[in-house]
């Protein structure tokens, strides 16, 4: 069933520019849908540095087994992805049919299956028959293009309502340098490592291991920080990709202490939190983005599991929904979150109206000037818990009874 597209979608759909040594296709498998495609190929012209994030779920799907024995080798030749099929809790026909796919894909591209990387999404404990992907592989490697980032965003989507694209471009040490990133997601994202499926591809020339820790490192700030629903998926993949095509000075960023790493860190970011917030603004049935920021907590830590308790609070969520500002359920979400915490410290605001300060409701709250914040798209929630110097940002959107209709009937 088609959804109406997010009212939060962003007003345009960027154009990505090429990515010198990445190629890309698509192609439709008829794995699940109809009359679109559903399946995306990344081929590099040669072997790349390659990095990753897996979900945590102890369930987890046999492509992500597959990626996380394979980029032990930081080498990277080829990427399939397929959507409409998770290929999840599938036994040994899911192992079968991910070894089926690597072999094809690395006899089209002339190198190892453990040089090739592999993601499904869709519906989880169904067989997925690996000839419908294979079948489509020879001709996708032939038409693969270097401007085909749409057509790949496209591709990858499941109860999505648009297509996520993201770029970020810089000179850095005598060379344009250029981050491109995809994602996927909409619903059962908690993702505590990523988000359903994203992958990254860059030019500039950066060690597996210095993109490895990059990675590992941004993806707490960016898709760490994104809630739709509080579930993680079995088959929840970051991966990252360098090319190494930018032709910098100083050569390959092989160190951890290279001076020029922190701009391409700003680059590798903002592209990972533009992604990450178009996931949150995708939730299913979403029609406000929600900002909840904390501060005051008695360290990160305990800020980040008191952002999460009222980002993942049904009761916060569908307060915003109904564009009710009710700031007790915000006290309930502190409360509840199993970090220290003062009754009579506590202040909330929604976006620039403090609502409550130091136990009780504030003197200046102005029911009517709140309700008229609470009618926009954009929400922020602010929990200052005035007990140290923990802060943590989280993005969530609110829950309405389209969320209940599309997973309702997702099989359908």
């Amino acid at each position: 069933m088609a959804h109406a597209v997010s009212p939060l979608a962003p007003k345009a759909v960027p154009v990505l520019p090429p990515v010198d040594g990445c190629r890309i296709a698509t192609a439709a498998a008829g794995i699940k849908y109809r009359n679109r495609t559903d399946v995306m190929v990344m081929l590099f012209d040669a072997p790349v540095a390659a990095a990753g994030v897996f979900t945590r779920s102890k369930c987890p799907s046999a492509p992500v087994d597959l990626c996380r024995k394979h980029i032990a080798g930081g080498v990277a030749r080829a990427l399939i992805v397929n959507s409409g099929n998770a290929n999840a809790f599938t036994g040994a026909k899911g192992v079968e049919t991910v070894t089926r796919t690597a072999e094809a894909a690395a006899k089209a591209a002339g190198c190892a299956p453990g040089e090739i990387f592999i993601s499904s999404t869709g519906v989880i404990g169904e067989p997925l028959d690996a000839g419908k992907i294979t079948a489509v592989l020879p001709d996708a490697f032939a038409a693969a293009s270097p401007d085909a980032w749409g057509e790949a965003a496209r591709a990858i989507m499941t109860t999505d309502t648009f297509p996520k694209l993201a770029t970020a471009s810089a000179v850095i040490d005598g060379a344009r340098v250029t981050v491109n990133g995809i994602a996927k997601g909409a619903g059962m994202i908690a993702p505590d490592m990523a988000t359903m499926l994203s992958y990254v591809v860059t030019d500039a020339p950066v060690t597996a291991a210095v993109l490895q820790a990059e990675l590992a490192k941004l993806v707490v700030p960016t898709f760490n920080a994104v809630t739709v629903d509080g579930d993680t998926s079995t088959s929840d993949t970051l991966m990252a990709f360098a090319t190494g095509a930018a032709a910098m000075a100083g050569g390959v960023i092989g160190s951890g202490a290279d001076k020029r790493l922190p701009a391409f860190r700003r680059l590798f970011k903002a592209v990972l939190a533009d992604l990450a917030q178009q996931v949150a603004r995708d939730g299913e049935g979403a029609r406000k983005l929600i900002e909840v920021k904390v501060t005051g907590a008695a360290s990160a830590r305990a800020a980040r599991r008191i952002a999460f308790s009222i980002a993942n609070s049904p009761l916060v969520k569908t307060a915003v929904a109904g564009e009710d500002a009710n700031w007790g359920r915000v006290v309930m979400a502190v409360g509840k979150a199993g970090e220290k915490a003062e009754r009579d410290r506590l202040s909330i605001a929604f976006g620039p109206h403090r609502v409550a300060h130091l136990g009780a409701r504030d003197p200046s709250y102005s029911e009517q000037s709140v309700s008229e914040y609470m009618t926009g798209d954009h929400i922020l929630i602010h929990a200052d818990i005035a007990l140290g110097r923990g802060q943590a940002t989280v993005w969530t959107c609110d829950l309405t009874k389209d969320y209940v209709a599309i997973n309702g009937d997702y099989r359908s």
